[in-house]
């Protein structure tokens, strides 16, 4: 029974861990990208508010905070910056403190979940 119990605590430990998706990387052009994001000016305009950290293990759920990596495969998301808020998906404003960060219109969380 105990044996059962680790192996169902072990499989919903890995689903939860594969719905993150803050660790992206940066695309040079939008067909390579996941997700296509325009940065404004103003939180308010946002659906996500990103803080962008230095350290790869603090980007472990959707709650935008950000790690870029270098390299594309390591990238949970690939994004690409877009110059028009027309043709992005999601709208984001990068903010200086960690506490700020976060969705502010929920109904595009789901672009930003890891695909498998």
């Amino acid at each position: 029974m105990a044996k059962k119990s680790f192996l169902l605590i072990l499989a919903i430990t890995a689903a939860i861990s594969s719905i993150s998706a803050q660790k992206v990387y940066s695309c040079d052009y939008k067909y390579d990208a996941d997700v296509k994001v325009f940065v404004t000016d103003y939180k308010y305009d946002a659906d996500l508010v990103v803080y962008v950290t230095d350290y790869k293990y603090d980007a472990n759920d959707n709650s935008g905070v950000w790690y870029f990596c270098d390299y594309k495969y390591d990238a949970d998301r690939k994004i690409y910056f877009c110059d028009y808020k027309y043709d992005a998906d999601i709208i984001i404003y990068f903010t200086k403190y960690k506490y700020d960060a976060g969705w502010q219109k929920n109904e595009k969380k789901h672009l930003m979940y890891k695909k498998n």
